[in-house]
């Protein structure tokens, strides 16, 4: 079957609001925020949760082209562009690995300029003046495709005076309503030691923790083709940039949601419909790894994987003595 991403040729966003549910049990575990604990809010349908937030799910979603096994893309994925970056020969870490992408300090801020001049000189046109984005889309595609699509934001003074950014096309986040709390705990054991220092980790030590239960868990997602037309990269990029939209989305759900070791959930309905336009299907994981294989050889010329070192001191920000 052939994916028509004509069909989406009338629609400025693509919305999905898809069923979720715990792989086992009713419990599950949210996301956690330091001196707040939980993200409980109140809604309409009573007391609301946020499980999973915006900014984690960019990551996740940016993984599901990466094989931890190999250190790189998948297979299927070969040829989109990407920064590596290498310490002292090894591998190191990479702009899908990044949180901020090309914004990396392991690119920008490293001794070695030869990256941060090469991104300079393609974007010079932009020292002064409004920014052309168009151009700095050409230059993101040329780079780091994936910053097109989660975002990227190069603040540093050198870089057009730190006023280059592209706000997320795709984002998504994990919501649920009608929560309770569920209430457990448990006991460190120390089976040698029971009275034991517990400051220092010996002895038992008794803890509570709250997991929660939901009347519905809800992932939400995104897509803004407005903002991937508005790039103004030609019909074969801006497929090509829809179809890995799809294939995060449906990868995302497709291999599991395991957000945390108390918190695995799954889709709880076979097919993923949109919501706009409505009733529109999500392809399958196989029919979009298919169209991505043709699409990328489309756009060869505008994309290449690119190599950095970095080889310098890695510093700790703060220090302190062993006794912590």
């Amino acid at each position: 079957m052939t994916i028509d991403i004509s069909q989406l040729a009338d629609t400025n966003r693509l919305l999905f609001a898809i069923p979720l549910k715990p792989l086992q049990g009713s419990r599950f575990q949210p996301t956690g925020f330091p001196s707040l604990g939980a993200a409980t809010f109140q809604t309409s349908q009573g007391v609301s949760l946020l499980v999973e937030s915006t900014q984690s799910m960019a990551n996740r979603l940016e993984l599901t082209l990466w094989d931890p096994a190999s250190n790189d893309l998948k297979e299927e994925f070969n040829g989109i562009s990407h920064v590596r970056v290498t310490r002292n020969g090894h591998f190191l870490t990479d702009t899908i690995l990044e949180s901020h992408r090309l914004n990396s300090p392991y690119l920008l801020e490293s001794k070695d300029k030869k990256f941060f001049n090469e991104l300079r000189e393609e974007m010079d046109v932009m020292g002064t003046g409004p920014i052309d984005r168009r151009k700095l889309a050409e230059a993101l595609l040329k780079y780091d495709i994936n910053s097109l699509l989660h975002g990227v934001f190069l603040a540093k003074p050198g870089l057009a005076g730190g006023r280059l950014r592209i706000a997320r096309a795709l984002s998504a986040f994990i919501e649920a309503d009608g929560v309770e709390i569920a209430p457990s705990g448990g006991v460190k054991n120390d089976h040698v030691n029971p009275s034991g220092d517990t400051k220092t980790g010996f002895g038992n030590v008794p803890f509570a923790r709250d997991e929660y239960t939901a009347a519905s868990i809800t992932l939400y997602a995104n897509l803004d083709l407005a903002q991937i037309r508005g790039y103004g990269l030609g019909q074969d990029a801006e497929n090509l940039l829809i179809l890995l939209s799809l294939y995060k989305l449906r990868a995302l759900a497709y291999e599991g949601l395991r957000l945390r070791t108390a918190c695995d959930l799954q889709v709880a309905e076979e097919e993923i419909q949109a919501t706009r336009p409505q009733g529109w299907l999500l392809p399958g994981i196989d029919e979009l790894r298919k169209a991505i294989r043709m699409a990328i050889p489309k756009c060869k010329e505008q994309m290449k994987v690119t190599e950095v070192t970095f080889n310098d001191e890695l510093k700790k920000g703060k220090t302190q003595d062993d006794s912590g």
